[in-house]
């Protein structure tokens, strides 16, 4: 444990020097802040429209949890974004280590490939809960001026989605950089492979065949959404478990290539 945290701090200060960072935060926030806003200006008039129509035909004015569609929607944008931030994280999380040659003294130390693997997975996994973070302060206006008051579980279980979806996808890249010592190499094949997961995600909805229904069930963009409702599924938790440690092993087994290589 002792050995993981040292490689978690040394990452961490990695991210946090590096301005490659602070453009990803600063974007990722911009990004999430703008629709944000058109989120909750559209749902507000179009309330306010179904209010008005409502008043002019005189019967009940339709009910529309607006914080609940906000959440919603806000969260399926985000999950969408993650897809194009995160591998500008996980690029140079081996990649630089090859080009540097710093690789070798990663290889012939005493720590172990777990510890190097999982140091820089919690490394990766934290600074993207930090590029969450600040996008909670946008609920709390919702919170403070919505009524009916904005529940927290559907918040709360989305910021959990998306933090095992980031996770699933993090793990995906961290793969992809033992590949090859090209950081820009390393940041296109893994936008590629999520591209890829996007893709098959929207292929698998349109249908109801057997094989779309299994792809449907695999894909971890598709369980997001059950927690973007506020559900929390074991199903969804077992699918994002095992595409965490699929990552995660088989990271573990191309830094082991690498070692027999030396």
């Amino acid at each position: 444990m002792k050995n993981i945290l040292a490689v978690l701090q040394k990452e961490l200060k990695t991210f946090f020097v590096s301005p490659i960072a602070y453009v990803v935060l600063t974007v990722f926030l911009i990004i999430a802040g703008y629709f944000f806003y058109n989120i909750v200006t559209i749902f507000i008039e179009r309330s306010m429209m179904a209010m008005m129509q409502s008043q002019q035909f005189g019967g009940p004015p339709p009910a529309m949890d607006v914080p609940a569609l906000v959440t919603r929607n806000f969260s399926g944008v985000t999950s969408t974004v993650i897809l194009f931030m995160l591998p500008m994280i996980t690029m140079a999380s081996f990649a630089d280590e090859k080009r540097r040659g710093t690789m070798e003294l990663l290889l012939t130390s005493p720590i172990t490939n777990l510890q190097v693997i999982l140091g820089k997975f919690l490394a990766s996994l934290t600074f993207f809960a930090v590029m969450l973070l600040p996008t909670m302060i946008y609920y709390t206006f919702v919170f403070v001026y919505s009524s009916p008051k904005m529940t927290l579980g559907p918040v709360l279980s989305s910021y959990l989605g998306l933090l095992l979806l980031g996770g699933s996808l993090i793990s995906l890249g961290l793969f992809i950089s033992t590949l090859t010592e090209n950081q820009i190499v390393a940041a296109s094949i893994t936008f590629g492979a999520f591209l890829i997961l996007w893709v098959i995600d929207l292929a698998a909805r349109g249908g109801g065949t057997v094989a779309q229904e299994i792809v449907s069930y695999l894909s971890i963009l598709n369980h997001f959404e059950d927690f973007s409702k506020g559900v929390i599924d074991t199903a969804s938790l077992v699918v994002y478990g095992s595409f965490i440690f699929l990552g995660l092993f088989l990271t573990y087994r191309s830094i082991d290539s690498l070692r027999w290589r030396q």
